[in-house]
């Protein structure tokens, strides 16, 4: 092949140099359309409601089932408390007292 293609050289004194003027082009001007009107507020809102109630609905139904297959099985052996289970040598009870200091203005 004789028609090989030699890489570009900025130097070489034949090189062509290609001038942009960089003016921008306008379009001719028309109105936006706004698309489809957006949803009430309210109707939101009560789709937000319906779906945390029934997520919560959904997580307190399977939380009683699984305690109740838990004291279902352990219901078979004799129920067994904490304390039943270590031995408690003593019990302390401490009371915070937070105070909140303002700081210099």
């Amino acid at each position: 092949m004789t028609d090989e293609q030699q890489p570009f050289d900025p130097s070489a004194p034949d090189s062509e140099e290609e001038t942009v003027d960089g003016l921008p082009v306008l379009a001719e001007v028309r109105e936006v359309s706004s698309g489809a009107p957006p949803p009430l507020l309210a109707v939101q809102a009560a789709a937000a409601a319906a779906t945390g109630f029934v997520a919560g609905a959904a997580t307190i139904a399977l939380v009683r089932r699984r305690s109740s297959r838990k004291l279902a099985r352990a219901g078979r052996s004799a129920p067994r408390r904490a304390a039943d289970v270590l031995p408690i040598v003593a019990s302390r009870t401490f009371i915070v007292d937070v105070h909140l200091v303002a700081g210099p203005d």
